[in-house]
């Protein structure tokens, strides 16, 4: 298995980089906007693995895009699979999204398949869900291959567990369709509800009723809506935004952020208010277009941090490395439960910084870290082919002394930041052989939150 050498970066940060298009809201805009009978317009655009996946998976599916200057034009309209094979490559997201939008199909009934890790997530309790809506599925084990059969969708009270997301998220797509009034409830655990909140308020953008109910944790959706066309500017991507924002953290630095002006509709916008009790500045100059990130020797972190993290999971990798290195601060990441469920288990990936001297335990359903000064080079870590835990581990390992630190998987970041490296070459950070990365095939095993 081929690894990725990072060597330690001496000195400061500094440059101007673009942030690139959110592939949370891009995902939801192509699908909504394949539904819409029409054209609709999308400003922003991507080359992360798992939106090609989603653009791939709709093009089986029959449906019309046309790359853009800076977006795409979507033709949305009746779903007819051209051979009955419908692949999602190795995003979760663009397969529960449209698992159950299988049984708007005209003819050949369509059987979802990805890559191999993807065929082992467990997808159990949408598929029990979605037929409580009245979808017909089979499947083995409740796991991919899963054809699904056209049909109407009855809708009513749907119960499902809270535990990921996507699960919710692809019911109240569907839920639009049903011959009746749809209500959709989680039940506990309740977690990562900001990404919820994304997707209702992107089916709003396509004329979709949604109404909350219950503190949050109910959703009803009247019968027999259409979606209909939309022109969607997509926000900049704060996901990938945050490994630039906790580099501020572990560096003197002074960087722009092109782009980037406020936490928007980010699931994880939180980054921006958590990242500065890490001793780090923001500040958005309307001249520059973009934000300010400044840190200097004198910005102190806060001594104890704690943050809650049951609606942002996505950002575990990345506050567990900075948390690492904040020397006399203690962090606390609370109910870290659904990192556990993601790519790989965040929780038990970011554990390997014990190998490199940091002092980070897991007690309960909370990651406990002491920082530290600096870290140390040399070991071996396993990024499990997760992006979010290989780009974690580059940053921590920038502040590794001694020998480069080893990591696997040198290409998963592809999947979400294809930018990564380029845009830390930018802040003046020496990657290395970047070249020899780009003759690299990404790995069957990705695998998506």
């Amino acid at each position: 298995m081929k690894r990725l050498k990072i060597f330690p970066h001496e000195g400061s940060i500094e440059g101007t980089v673009r942030i690139p298009p959110s592939k949370y809201h891009l995902h939801r805009a192509l699908i909504f906007g394949s539904l819409a009978e029409g054209d609709t317009r999308i400003h922003g655009k991507s080359g992360a693995l798992h939106i090609k996946d989603t653009l791939h998976a709709l093009q089986d599916f029959g449906i019309a895009i046309q790359e853009i200057d800076n977006g795409y034009r979507v033709k949305g309209g009746a779903y007819r699979p051209t051979n009955g094979r419908i692949g999602v490559g190795s995003s979760g997201s663009t397969l529960q999204f449209m698992l159950g939008l299988g049984s708007l199909s005209s003819g050949l009934a369509p059987t979802f398949n990805g890559h191999k890790a993807l065929r082992d997530r467990p997808i159990g309790p949408l598929l029990e869900a979605l037929g409580s809506m009245g979808v017909q599925w089979q499947a083995e084990a409740h796991k991919l291959p899963v054809t699904i059969g056209p049909g109407k969708v009855q809708g009513g009270h749907i119960r499902i567990q809270g535990t990921l997301s996507q699960w919710i998220s692809g019911l109240l797509i569907l839920a639009p369709f049903a011959e009746q009034d749809t209500i959709v409830e989680a039940l506990p655990p309740h977690n990562e509800l900001t990404y919820v909140n994304l997707t209702i308020s992107m089916l709003r953008k396509f004329g979709i009723r949604v109404e909350e109910m219950a503190e949050g944790t109910q959703w009803r959706v009247p019968a027999k809506q259409t979606y209909h066309p939309a022109v969607v500017h997509i926000e900049p991507d704060l996901s990938s935004a945050a490994f630039l924002l906790v580099l501020a953290a572990l560096f003197p630095a002074d960087i722009i952020l092109k782009g980037l002006e406020h936490a928007g509709t980010h699931p994880e916008g939180q980054i921006m208010d958590i990242i500065r009790q890490y001793g780090v500045t923001l500040d958005f100059d309307e001249q520059l277009g973009g934000t300010r990130v400044r840190r200097s020797e004198q910005h102190k972190p806060a001594e104890r941090i704690c943050i809650d993290m049951r609606h942002i999971p996505d950002l575990i990798p990345a506050l567990s490395v900075a948390a690492a290195l904040s020397e006399g601060t203690t962090t606390v990441l609370q109910n870290i439960g659904p990192g556990r469920m993601k790519e790989s288990n965040r929780v038990k990936a970011m554990l390997q910084l014990a190998k490199m001297g940091a002092n980070i335990k897991e007690v309960e359903d909370d990651l406990i870290i002491e920082g530290v000064g600096r870290l140390t080079g040399g070991a071996n870590i396993s990024t499990y082919n997760d992006h979010r835990v290989q780009m974690a581990f580059t940053l921590a390992s920038l502040r590794g002394e001694g020998k480069p630190t080893e990591l696997t998987f040198p290409n998963a970041y592809r999947i979400s930041y294809p930018e990564f490296f380029e845009h830390l070459a930018q802040l003046g950070i020496d990657t290395g052989s970047q070249a020899k990365w780009d003759e690299e095939q990404p790995n069957e095993e990705a695998v998506n939150e």
